[in-house]
């Protein structure tokens, strides 16, 4: 069972990955962490060295404790894809990348991470008919299914990939659009198997929901020839 310090580092680190907290920004209080998440002084301090420790953040005596800027671990740095290839390309290399991050989520996950997860469905859910909303919450979404792996590549990875490796037609994002709801129950499935510690079926339910979005995409180009 992860422990609650853990659980917190977790929370955190997770809150400065998706820029939450953004670097130079200070943390909350100890006070403040032990209010809102409903830990003791002993979990928030050990929590705080712990990120200290994995150079996320600085502790400025007196001050409090501030978010550093975190150089990129493999300068990957990609272009957003503009051609019809280049989107293929890019889930083709996302089902190499996601499909394995979700079995690991499932093995690892936290209750804090779950809950992260369940947040950003629920705000892809809402997001129907707004473009904008819904590309992000779908980005985060799966961003946040690379952090609950606890290795940090994979999160890095889709951080420096960004919401524009989201490629939904605005069309499909009608609330009256049968592929918004087959989008959010694919959703639905990953985080399923995720919750219930099913890395095969988090795997699966993955590669499912990339191979129906390949499949989506060149439906809209035949339809468009």
């Amino acid at each position: 069972m992860t422990s609650r310090t853990q659980q917190l580092v977790d929370t955190l680190t997770a809150r400065i990955q998706e820029g939450v907290i953004r670097p130079g920004e200070r943390l909350p209080t100890e006070s403040d962490l032990v209010e809102t998440y409903g830990v003791s002084r002993t979990v928030v301090r050990e929590a705080i060295a712990r990120l200290k420790a994995a150079g996320l953040i600085e502790t400025q005596h007196g001050r409090g404790s501030f978010v550093l800027a975190r150089p990129s671990t493999t300068g990957f740095d990609p272009a957003p894809a503009s051609t019809r290839q280049e989107v293929l390309d890019l889930l083709d290399f996302r089902m190499g990348v996601e499909v394995e991050a979700a079995g690991l989520a499932a093995a690892r996950r936290t209750e804090a991470g779950l809950a992260g997860l369940r947040e950003a469905l629920e705000s892809f859910e809402s997001a129907a008919g707004h473009p904008s909303a819904a590309v992000n919450a779908d980005y985060l979404f799966h961003l946040r299914i690379a952090l609950v792996t606890g290795n940090r590549y994979f999160a890095d990875l889709l951080a420096s990939l960004g919401p524009s490796m989201i490629i939904m037609p605005r069309d499909r994002l009608r609330p009256d659009r049968p592929d918004f709801a087959r989008i959010v129950a694919e959703h639905d499935h990953i985080y399923a198997a995720i919750r219930r510690q099913d890395a095969e079926g988090a795997r699966a339910a993955v590669r499912v929901h990339l191979s129906n979005s390949r499949a989506r995409l060149l439906q809209d180009e035949d339809l468009r020839a």
